[in-house]
């Protein structure tokens, strides 16, 4: 099979890597890099082997396939370009700047056959593979995702930025649809939310409590899922996953509290055997992938071999769906109990020109 002529999009902090990456790719050739900033696309392509140009339109009659890593207002406008000349696009997570335009890149999709992949890279991160793989049916979730400001996806607040990442996630786990949705948050520096609480209630019963910070002070990205067979926690940064099981002896023997009313029972022994004896601690086993470069290739496979992607534009778009109710809610979270007094994400700026007007 010959190599599939790819193009990227935006060559910043991320396109790079996208670029970086597709150049070294067996499958692939990476033909040219469009970037509107001439010294940082001249050096990608420099670095990549490849051509520059400033118009994404010049790569309309030169490649098969394409990467597109814009600020997240321009996905509808350039991605629809290409889908509607039906070249497959892979376009950066979110999918686009509202519900409504990430409608409009599934409808172009579905319309013109052609294929509209959505880079929700912790998909592809090996640590959320084995966790996935060792889950039963989750009954409740807690995912915290917390970051130092990085001053990129400035267009975006937290929701869309971070926790779609862990929405995303939730979803392809749960497999049920969200009834409820209750959130609130605030803006710390202004412009958009920093700082997400959020619960998601499904139609089976399971409960998600989610958590997203891009002003903290150290990156965590972590999720403890819930079964009726025990707890696997996974560390999406170390990629570490752990799972905790009732063991036989908590499961077929005397329980520790029995064992604790008994007299003379050594309290702090059995403190020391909680995790080991009654609780059995496993460190599972997470072979090294990196996640990005995994997604590419899946990329150009699907494209390649015309099969679906792992998270289509459908399953992009179900993530935006949820991320617009969790903002809904946060847009309607009242601090002080009504209607009149602080709502939603700015509660402080509100009472502060409350305290001016007066």
């Amino acid at each position: 099979m010959s190599r599939l002529k790819v193009g990227v999009v935006g060559v910043g902090a991320l396109g790079r890597h996208h670029a970086r990456i597709l150049s070294q790719m067996e499958a692939a050739e990476l033909v040219a890099v469009a970037e509107t900033n001439p010294q940082q696309g001249n050096a990608v392509a420099e670095s990549c082997h490849c051509a520059w140009v400033p118009d994404y339109r010049d790569l309309f009659d030169r490649i098969d396939a394409v990467s597109i890593v814009v600020p997240t207002f321009a996905h509808l406008a350039v991605a629809s370009e290409f889908l509607k000349r039906r070249i497959p696009v892979l376009v950066e997570k979110p999918l686009a700047g509202s519900v409504e335009q990430a409608q409009q890149l599934v409808d172009l999709a579905e319309e013109n056959e052609t294929l509209l992949q959505v880079g929700h890279v912790e998909r592809f991160n090996p640590a959320t593979q084995v966790a996935w793989n060792a889950c039963s049916t989750p009954r409740y979730i807690k995912g915290e995702r917390l970051s130092p400001y990085a001053f990129r996806s400035t267009d975006i607040g937290v929701i869309h930025d971070l926790m779609i990442h862990d929405i995303d996630l939730v979803l392809d786990l749960v497999r049920a649809e969200v009834t409820s949705v209750e959130a609130f948050g605030v803006s710390l520096l202004g412009g958009h939310e920093d700082c997400v609480n959020a619960r998601l209630r499904f139609e089976n019963g399971c409960i998600a409590d989610l958590v997203a910070n891009r002003v903290n002070t150290a990156a965590k990205r972590a999720m403890d899922v819930w079964s009726e067979t025990g707890c696997v926690r996974v560390d999406f940064g170390t990629r570490e996953v752990t799972a905790l099981r009732p063991s036989e002896a908590l499961l077929y023997g005397s329980s520790p509290l029995e064992k604790a009313r008994q007299p003379g029972a050594d309290i702090e022994q059995l403190k020391k055997e909680i995790f080991g004896t009654w609780i059995k601690e496993t460190k599972l086993t997470v072979l090294p992938q990196d996640a990005l470069t995994a997604e590419l290739a899946e990329f150009v496979e699907c494209v390649q071999h015309k099969r679906k992607p792992s998270c289509s534009g459908v399953e992009g778009l179900a993530a935006m769906r949820v991320a617009d109710m969790v903002l809904d809610s946060v847009a309607r979270h009242q601090w002080e109990g009504h209607a009149a007094g602080a709502v939603g994400a700015f509660p402080f700026e509100r009472q502060e020109r409350r305290r001016k007007a007066a």
